[in-house]
């Protein structure tokens, strides 16, 4: 089938039967390579969830058949009565019980079931008459306004209301540090990292009003002319994409400070996927990181991240996890769609080591031939046994997507919502245990965007099998929109 290249298509991650004992344990030495899986399986098995133990209740014997009893005497009345004083007595005390202990009961399922939490923000409730992007929340959980802030280039403020039909720039008169806090804080940051003035010269823009909204759409109003000055809005939430160390070493062990943004996922205290950071409180990483085919999978308190770190026998303190948010279309057959948000449940201390990469603008693109570094804690040999107990990084180019959907390639199989880095020749890529980490690319401000997310590929570093990562720009709206509905 492998050598079939007309008829290949990447298998489900459920047609592969999971391993039913623990997964391997990283090999007491640094640079020890990953964990195998066939060679045409996706970069992530779902790394054995350990099966959960079911209690078998037994059954109750079956019901006796009734006896007529005849009270022909006192005795036997008096026993009657007797059992229904009795059968009112259990019922008191199951009542009891009830009271005091359900509740208990509840609480602990309501918890468990926090991983439900994600399926209540995708299904959110509208009246029919929802205005969006109105500055007022008709919604029950607000997605009638998130999706009317975007970011152009050179991190332009662009912002859309009911009446502007599309997006448009603010002007820079009337702006201030407490409205660039605001709407910072309205897109899931913590605090507003920096504004200042980008040239624009749109016919068309937004003024700040007066009117009081708690969202910055709320707040401007339309204008048929340019800005004074051809002045507008650029405005940056968080500080972002700065390598701490300039040493770039491809293919070998990373230093900390080299890919500060990079987190390690932990299921069940073993490496399982890598993450991004991309803000205090909250990480990119795959949606089949969490298979459908485990409950378990999807529950919080199962999972630990770890930022800061370049080697998995010297972890910090993890960050722990309070929701996770899979794309609502994710679709595990194609592949498409293959994104997930976490919001921790405190938010991280940027330090040397720790630091957020930047979003990408919009409508960013990186051409084919660009140079873009992966990294993550996977193999860098396909069929190892063990994943890797250092980071690694290794350069890939940006290869054109009718390339990647040739019928010698991918046959197709490339959407827009993907794209695809490696090397049409092989030898380099990202592997089993890499997936949900980041392919970043630096733009010509010296700063490192996400361009991917590690989702998918035929073995590692084969000949014309280069790496598939979700395309971040194209998701980029449904990154922003959750960021809103779970902001601090």
């Amino acid at each position: 089938m492998e050598n079939d290249q007309n008829t290949y298509r990447p298998p489900p991650y459920n047609s592969v039967a999971l391993p039913t004992q623990p997964p391997p344990q990283y090999d007491e030495v640094v640079g020890a390579r990953g964990w195998g899986d066939p060679p045409s399986q996706p970069y992530y098995i779902p790394q054995p969830l350990p099966n959960v133990s079911v209690v078998q209740v037994p059954q109750s014997p079956p019901p006796r058949p009734k006896q007529r009893l005849s009270c022909g005497n006192n005795a036997c009345c008096y026993g009657r009565s007797g059992g229904v004083v009795l059968l009112l007595v259990v019922l008191g005390i199951a009542i009891w019980l009830g009271v005091f202990y359900v509740p208990t009961l509840m609480a602990g399922y309501q918890s468990s079931s926090e991983a439900n939490r994600p399926s209540e923000l995708e299904k959110d409730i509208c009246p029919t008459n929802s205005v969006e992007c109105d500055g007022r929340q008709d919604c029950r959980l607000g997605s009638d306004e998130t999706n009317c802030v975007r970011f152009g280039m050179n991190m332009a403020l662009q912002v859309k209301t009911n009446i502007s039909w599309g997006f448009l720039p603010v002007c820079n008169s009337g702006w201030s540090v407490g409205l660039a806090s605001q709407t910072c804080a309205q897109l899931g940051f913590r605090a507003v990292y920096g504004t200042s003035i980008v040239k624009d010269g749109s016919s068309r823009t937004l003024t700040v009003t007066r009117k009081a909204s708690k969202t910055i759409q709320g707040m401007v109003s339309v204008h048929s002319s340019s800005c004074p000055g051809n002045d507008a809005v650029s405005l940056q939430c968080v500080n972002c994409g700065r390598q701490q160390s300039p040493r770039i070493i491809g293919g070998a062990v990373a230093n900390l400070g080299d890919w500060p943004w990079q987190v390690s996922l932990h299921f069940r205290e073993r490496h399982t996927c890598g993450g991004t950071l991309v803000a205090p409180d909250f990480v990119v990483t795959a949606a089949h990181c969490f298979p459908s085919t485990d409950s378990t999978s999807t529950v919080p308190s199962n999972w630990r991240v770890y930022p800061g770190t370049v080697s998995q026998l010297n972890l910090p303190p993890p960050a722990m996890v309070q929701t996770i948010i899979i794309h609502e279309s994710y679709d595990r057959s194609t592949n498409s769609y293959d994104i997930a948000l976490l919001k921790l449940t405190q938010s991280v201390v940027f330090s040397k080591s720790i630091q957020p990469v930047c979003l990408p603008a919009y409508d960013k693109t990186f051409p084919p031939g660009t140079s873009c570094w992966t990294s993550g804690f996977g193999t860098t040999m396909e069929g190892a046994a063990s994943g890797s107990t250092s980071l690694m990084a290794v350069s890939v180019d940006i290869i054109d997507t009718r390339v990647c959907n040739r019928t010698a390639v991918y046959n197709g199989q490339v959407t827009k919502n993907m794209l695809c880095a490696g090397n049409m020749l092989g030898g380099k890529d990202s592997c089993q245990g890499d997936s949900g980490g980041p392919l970043v690319c630096k733009d010509s401000d010296q700063l490192w965007y996400l361009t991917g997310v590690t989702s998918w590929g035929t073995g590692c570093g084969r000949l014309n099998r280069p790496g598939v990562y979700s395309n971040v720009s194209s998701l980029l709206p449904w990154v922003y929109s959750k960021m809103q509905q779970l902001r601090p």
